[in-house]
């Protein structure tokens, strides 16, 4: 028994040193040492503080307990490790959680609060936070500082950790138009979200290509824009799901219907809701963007809008509004005759604003909030001051920086995307250009700065389906999560490679297949 005893510290020195490079995103405040409690997985339980708001029955707690005993300890069987009489007696067999407000039957919101504060230490493993979303980043970092001896025993070292997002909207965008994503996909885009505390689902739902979401009121939408109307569509219970399983990872879903442009795949649904184009005085046979001179586009609209409304509980809607091409519109004498009589002369940015502005008003009466992305505020349109613009451009028609700077100078709230098109691949590491870019780097006051809300990384889906998902968007995603939770100054890439890769590491250990971000190996890879 003297050899195994003799190297056992040693051993354990060598996980250490992995485990306290590990953590992702990096926490605000952490204190750690060498001092570390054995865990038993046959003992090992989550427990309610007596004190707790929530209490056993809160479903967000108790659905986040058995998930992470299985991602601490996976299924056993579970060795017994060779310790010594004074370790034995400092064992930890609970970690208690207890949260001020209870919220476990609320949805997460913009203005929900993930603060919380982790103490591991001879008296006890304890996790205390605002509420229910706190509790559930509290939960992921305890997940990811416990660590594994070589002989496969569960370890923790004496920690304080002190935790809160610095950015409220850490948001990811999938694109399941250009090509179906099915249900599984983005259920497990979900996990590994809530892993990397992330906490908005953008679902870019539908687009040109493909109107894969079911509705209600419009059943011809799917039956005639859809891939396959069949197989490729989200139905009615498929986005409940998705919702439900967000709201129990603490994550908002907040879902995208683009119009004007970015439509074709509605036309076949709705015939006369698309502009006709027009070439040498006739009708081509194509079609643009949604025709903004029709009473019956409005009425449409209103109904569907009312139904998405209803579906999906977020505050917030997505109304896209980029990349509006004027051409068929600028073809069509119906849309010139209209434009006429508006007054609008030859400016169809006027006309895509008279359409925007029409259907802001018509959301906004529903008793939701919206986010558009920036063109709309580039165009000048009409839009209530609590409206959030996306930055997508890069350099036109100014840089993203500059115009995070016009859009707080007038007083908007903004969110960042531009540099985070996880869809743009090159060779070599570029998370690393990910993970340099500071969204407040630009010339605006302090209470400009305070509008930049946060931000999202895009997968946009050309070229991306189930098959190559995960593993381009992870580890490259988790760039972004540390960008928006940790602080600012936290910007030394070389240790943020080395908790990336062991990252990495955990998630191919939690089932993911994420990629690798340079030469090496993980000890579980090819368990």
């Amino acid at each position: 028994m003297a050899g195994p005893r003799l190297w056992f510290p040693l051993l354990l020195a060598a996980a250490f040193a992995t485990w306290a490079t590990a953590l992702w995103p990096w926490p605000q405040y952490i204190q750690t040492s060498h001092r570390y409690y054995n865990l038993s997985p046959y003992k090992f339980q989550f427990r309610y503080h007596s004190r707790s708001a929530a209490q056993p029955g809160c479903s967000v707690l108790d659905e986040a307990f058995l998930r992470y005993r299985k991602v601490l300890f996976g299924s056993g069987p579970w060795p017994s490790p060779n310790l010594s009489e004074k370790q034995e007696k400092i064992k930890k067999n609970k970690l208690v959680v207890s949260v001020s407000t209870a919220g476990c039957t609320d949805f997460p919101t913009l203005e929900s609060l993930e603060n919380y504060t982790l103490t591991i230490n001879d008296k006890r493993i304890l996790l205390v936070a605002h509420s229910v979303w706190g509790a559930l980043r509290g939960l992921e970092t305890f997940s990811q500082v416990v660590w594994r001896s070589s002989d496969g025993a569960f370890f923790v070292n004496k920690t304080k950790i002190e935790d809160f997002p610095r950015f409220p909207h850490r948001g990811l965008l999938l694109d399941t138009s250009r090509h179906y994503l099915p249900l599984f996909s983005i259920l497990d885009t979900l996990d590994v979200m809530a892993y990397n505390k992330f906490n908005v689902f953008h679902w870019h739902i539908v687009d040109d290509s493909s109107f894969p979401y079911e509705s209600t009121t419009f059943p011809e939408l799917t039956r005639k824009g859809a891939y396959n109307p069949v197989t490729h569509i989200y139905t009615t219970q498929d986005v409940k799901e998705v919702i439900e399983y967000a709201r129990l990872r603490g994550i908002r879903v907040l879902v995208e219907f683009d119009t004007p442009g970015h439509t074709l795949s509605w036309g076949p649904g709705i015939p006369g809701l698309l502009t006709p184009c027009y070439s040498e005085s006739r009708p081509s046979g194509t079609f643009g963007p949604v025709n903004p001179s029709l009473n019956n586009t409005y009425e449409f609209m209103s109904t569907l809008f009312l139904e998405i409304s209803s579906v999906f509980p977020d505050f917030y809607l997505h109304l896209g509004g980029d990349e509006v091409d004027f051409t068929c519109w600028r073809s069509n004498p119906d849309i010139q005759a209209f434009m006429k009589k508006k007054g609008f002369g030859d400016d169809f940015k006027q006309l895509e604003s008279f359409y925007i502005q029409t259907l802001l008003d018509i959301v906004s009466a529903y008793g939701k909030g919206y986010v558009v992305w920036q063109e709309v505020f580039d165009n000048k349109v009409k839009i209530r001051p609590d409206t959030i613009i996306q930055v997508w451009q890069e350099e036109l028609p100014v840089n993203y920086m500059k115009e995070l700077d016009l859009i707080t100078k007038a007083g908007f709230r903004a969110l960042l995307s531009a540099p985070w098109y996880l869809n743009r691949i090159t060779y070599g590491p570029d998370w690393k250009d990910f993970y340099k870019v500071e969204p407040l780097d630009f010339k605006g006051t302090p209470e400009q700065k305070a509008l930049v809300i946060g931000g999202e990384a895009c997968m946009w889906g050309e070229y991306v389906d189930s098959t190559n998902l995960v593993p381009r968007l992870w580890p490259r995603a988790g760039a972004v999560s540390e960008r928006l939770w940790s602080k600012s100054s936290m910007t030394d890439v070389k240790f943020a490679f080395q908790r990336l890769s062991h990252f990495r590491c955990e998630l191919l250990r939690r089932g993911v297949q994420a990629q690798p971000l340079n030469i090496g190996y993980c000890e579980q890879e090819f368990e």
